[in-house]
């Protein structure tokens, strides 16, 4: 591992970089300068969502199911289409999560019924937030 520091737009990042033995880059026969991406910036420490007020489709804590659905992305919940309670398919529509101003459809990974609903429409979540179980 070699440790670099990196400064973008008057950020200064330490950056690891390893070298992989074994494997040969492709060499560069342009002309034209070839300029690096900017490092991504150290992204910031997640918070826990503030637990909604009323949470209408909810169920109680402990009474998750075996399967959960998580958030594949960050993003918002637009929608919930399914219930507590609803007997769905695999690939049905659970809720819709709006994410990179487009609208994603989280389906059902399995046949079962919806055990709880832990968000509400409006809600913001991170990647691996549980969304829904279901038994």
């Amino acid at each position: 591992m070699k440790k670099f520091l990196i400064k973008v737009n008057g950020n200064q990042y330490e950056v690891e970089v390893e070298e992989v033995k074994g494997v040969s880059a492709p060499a560069y026969t342009s002309a034209a300068p070839v300029q690096a991406a900017p490092a991504p910036a150290p992204a910031p420490a997640p918070t826990p969502a503030p637990a909604p007020a009323t949470a209408p489709k909810a169920a109680p804590a402990g009474s998750t199911g075996s399967v959960k659905v998580t958030a594949p992305m960050p993003g918002t919940i637009l929608n919930i289409v399914a219930s507590v309670g609803d007997k769905v398919k695999r690939g049905q529509v659970l809720l819709i999560l709006e994410a990179m101003k487009m609208e994603n459809e989280i389906v059902a990974p399995s046949d079962g019924t919806v055990t709880s609903i832990n968000v509400t429409s409006g809600t913001s979540v991170n990647a691996g937030d549980l969304l829904v179980s279901l038994d």
